[in-house]
C-alpha cells in the first residue's frame, strides 16, 4: 500500500493569516516588509507539490535501502535522494530563510514552519539532509567572522555543500562538558582536530561536493568542563580562499548506525585524525554558539512530530472510511453490505478526534513561536526583542519535547485505527511510528528538555517568565465569550501558577525535586499551552461563517472536555514529588 498526503494549506493559512495576522506583523516590521502574502503562498503551493511528488515516493524506498555504508569512509543514499536533493537545492528551499547578503532568500520563521511540516510529513530521513545545514548556517550567521560568512554560507544556501553538527562522544552524550575532543594550535591560526563523535547526522554521504562539520572540541589548558568548549569548523575538503575545494581533511566516517527508523538519514560515527580546524567565535564560548543550532533544531523536532502526525492523521482518515468492521452501535448501517465503516465506531472517533486536536494546537503552537523568533531576530524594537528572546527561552523545550510527545502518540493512535494491518509494514504506518520515535530522543531527549525548562527557566528565573506567560494567556481568554474553553483555560492557567510557585519553594530544600518532577511539569505547561492556543483559534474564528470555521470551534470543545484534563492529572504527579521516587534505593532495581 501506497501513503498519500495533501498538505493542509488551507489550515496553514489559516493559522498564519487569520490567528496570527502575519502580512500586518511583516508589514510592521520593516526588516520583514519585503515579505508578502502572494509569495508565501506560492511557496506554500511549491512545497506542497515539491513535497508529494518528489519527496512522498520515496519515504518508503528510502525505508527499505537505507543508506549504506560502502567502507573506506564513503557513504551512500538511497536510490532517488540524489537527485531529489539537487532538484530540492536548485529551487532555493535550503537558502530560504538565509540572509540575502550571502544568497539567501530572507523569509521569516513564520513561513519556513511550515514548508519545514511538509518536508517532515512525506520524508523524514530525506529532511534531516538539508535541516542540518540550515542548522549549521545559522550558527555561522551569528558566530563566525565575516570571512568564514562569506566563504561557507553561499555554498551552504545553495546545497553545494551540506553541514552538520558534531556534538557527542562515545562516553559523553548530554554531558558535554567531558568531551575529549582535542583541538592542537597551529602556526598558521589553524587547529588540529583529533577525536571521535557518534550519531552525527548526515556526518558523511553522497548528496553534496564537500560536508562542513562544526565540530566541539578543546584546546589545551581550556578550563574544565563545559567553559572550556570551542567551536571549529572542520570541512571535509578543505577550502581554499577563493572558494574551491583543495585536499581531503583528515576527517571521515567510521560507520553509520542501523536504526530503528529515519533509515534513510545517515547516522554517523566520524573520526578527526589531526583534522584541520579553524575556530569560530572566541575560546572557550563553543557552546554557547552551538546552542544557537541546537535550539533551532529543537524547535523543529517538534515540527518533526508535527509533520509526521499529519501524514499519519490523513491516511488513517482515508482507512477508517473505507474499512468495514462490525456493526456500529449508533452509527448508520450499511443493510446492503456486511459491516459498517469504522469511522461510526465511537472509539475509532476518539482515535482520530485526539490526532486532529494535537496537529491543530501544535501548528498553532510552532506559529506561536515562530513569530517570537521572528520578532527576537527582526524586530527594530529593543524592548519587543528582548521580551520575544525571553518567551522562546521559555518555550522552546516545550515546543520540542510537548510537541514530539504529543506527535508520538497521534501516530501510535493512528496506527491502532488499521487494527492489524497497522503493524503491517506495506500499510507504512509502522515505518511513520518508527522515523518519529527519535523526535523524542534526539537533540536533547524529553526528559533533558523537561529538566532545561523547569531547572534553568523556571526555578533559576524564579518564576517570572512564566509568570509573564500566565499574564498573557489570561489577558487573551478574559475576551472570549463565557463558556467551557474560558473557564478550564483560566483554571489551567491557576493550576500552572501554584505548581510553579510551590516547585520553586520545595526545589531549595530537595536537591531531587526538579529531577523527579520536571517531565509531568513539562506536560502540564504543555497542556495550557495548547489551551491557549484553542483561545487563540476560537477567536479568531468569531464572526466567520462556513464548516471550515465552525469546525475548529467544535474541535476547541472537544479538547477542552477530553484532552485538557490531562493536565491536572500531571499537576497531581508532579506535586507528588520525587519522594515518591527516590523512595526506591538502587538495590531495588535488579
Amino acid at each position: 500500500m501506497t501513503l498519500s498526503y495533501t498538505a493542509p494549506l488551507d489550515e496553514m493559512r489559516f493559522v498564519l493569516n487569520d490567528i496570527f495576522d502575519a502580512p500586518t506583523f511583516w508589514q510592521n516590521t520593516p526588516a520583514l516588509s519585503h515579505v508578502d502574502s502572494d509569495t508565501v503562498d506560492m511557496i506554500l503551493d511549491e512545497m506542497a507539490k515539491f513535497s508529494t511528488s518528489t519527496l512522498l515516493p520515496l519515504n518508503q524506498l528510502g525505508d527499505e535501502e537505507g543508506a549504506s555504508y560502502l567502507g573506506n569512509g564513503q557513504v551512500a543514499t538511497p536510490q532517488g535522494f540524489k537527485d531529489a536533493f539537487r532538484a530540492y537545492a536548485d529551487a532555493g528551499w535550503i537558502g530560504l530563510g538565509g540572509d540575502p547578503e550571502y544568497g539567501g532568500q530572507g523569509m521569516p520563521k513564520m513561513v519556513s514552519m511550515l514548508t519545514e511540516e511538509m518536508l517532515f510529513a512525506t520524508n523524514q530521513s530525506f529532511a534531516l539532509y538539508p535541516n542540518l545545514t540550515v542548522g549549521a548556517t545559522l550558527c555561522l550567521l551569528a558566530s563566525g567572522s565575516d570571512e568564514q560568512k562569506a566563504l561557507y554560507l553561499p555554498k551552504l544556501y545553495s546545497g553545494e555543500w551540506s553541514g552538520t553538527m558534531c556534538l557527542t562522544e562515545p562516553h559523553a552524550g548530554t554531558d558535554l562538558g567531558i568531551i575529549k575532543t582535542k583541538a592542537v594550535p597551529n602556526a598558521d591560526g589553524s587547529y588540529a582536530i583529533t577525536g571521535t563523535k557518534i550519531f552525527i547526522t548526515a556526518g558523511e554521504h553522497d548528496l553534496t561536493d564537500n560536508i562542513v562539520h562544526l565540530v566541539l572540541a578543546k584546546t589545551p589548558n581550556a578550563p574544565k568542563g563545559s567553559k572550556g568548549i570551542s567551536l571549529f569548523i572542520v570541512p571535509k575538503f578543505l577550502v581554499n580562499a577563493d572558494g574551491s575545494l583543495g585536499e581531503r581533511n583528515g576527517v571521515s566516517a567510521g560507520s553509520i548506525e542501523h536504526k530503528m527508523g529515519i533509515k534513510a538519514s545517515a547516522t554517523c560515527v566520524m573520526n578527526f585524525d589531526n583534522a584541520t580546524g579553524y575556530m569560530v567565535g572566541a575560546e572557550n564560548t563553543g557552546l554557547a554558539s552551538m546552542f544557537v543550532m541546537m535550539n533551532y533544531e529543537r524547535v523543529t523536532m517538534g515540527l518533526q512530530g508535527l509533520g509526521a502526525s499529519v501524514l499519519a492523521y490523513q491516511n488513517a482518515c482515508h482507512y477508517a472510511h473505507d474499512r468495514l468492521q462490525g456493526r456500529a452501535d449508533g452509527g448508520v448501517k450499511n443493510t446492503d453490505k456486511p459491516a459498517d465503516p469504522i469511522i461510526h465506531h465511537a472509539d475509532v472517533r476518539r482515535m482520530l478526534l485526539n490526532a486532529k486536536a494535537n496537529s491543530v494546537a501544535s501548528r498553532t503552537f510552532a506559529m506561536y513561536v515562530a513569530r517570537e523568533l521572528d520578532t527576537a531576530k527582526f524586530s527594530d524594537d529593543d524592548n519587543a526583542k528582548k521580551t520575544a528572546s525571553a518567551k522562546v527561552a521559555l518555550l522552546t523545550p516545550i515546543a520540542k519535547a510537548f510537541l514530539a510527545d504529543m506527535a508520538f502518540g497521534a501516530t501510535i493512535d493512528c496506527q491502532q485505527v488499521f487494527g492489524g494491518h497497522g503493524y503491517i509494514r506495506e500499510w507504512g504506518m509502522e515505518q511513520i511510528v518508527r522515523d518519529t520515535r527519535i523526535s523524542q530522543i534526539y537533540e536533547g531527549t524529553n526528559g533533558i528538555q523537561a529538566l532545561d525548562l523547569l531547572g534553568r527557566k523556571v526555578v533559576k528565573d524564579n518564576g517570572r517568565a512564566m509568570s509573564a506567560f500566565i499574564d498573557e494567556i489570561k489577558a487573551s481568554v478574559s475576551t472570549l465569550p463565557d463558556g467551557p474553553l474560558k473557564d478550564e483555560t483560566l483554571r489551567a492557567c491557576d493550576t500552572v501558577a501554584d505548581l510553579t510557585a510551590e516547585l520553586i519553594k520545595v526545589a531549595t530544600a530537595d536537591p531531587n525535586a526538579i529531577n523527579g518532577s520536571a517531565v509531568d511539569y513539562l506536560h502540564t505547561v504543555g497542556y495550557l499551552c495548547y489551551a491557549y492556543m484553542y483561545v487563540l483559534t476560537v477567536k479568531a474564528c468569531a464572526d466567520k461563517d462556513g464548516d471550515f470555521y465552525a469546525d475548529k470551534v467544535r474541535l476547541a470543545d472537544y479538547f477542552t472536555a477530553r484532552i485538557l484534563p490531562r493536565l491536572h492529572a500531571h499537576a497531581v504527579m508532579t506535586k507528588n514529588g520525587a519522594d515518591s521516587i527516590m523512595a526506591f534505593d538502587e538495590g531495588f532495581f535488579g
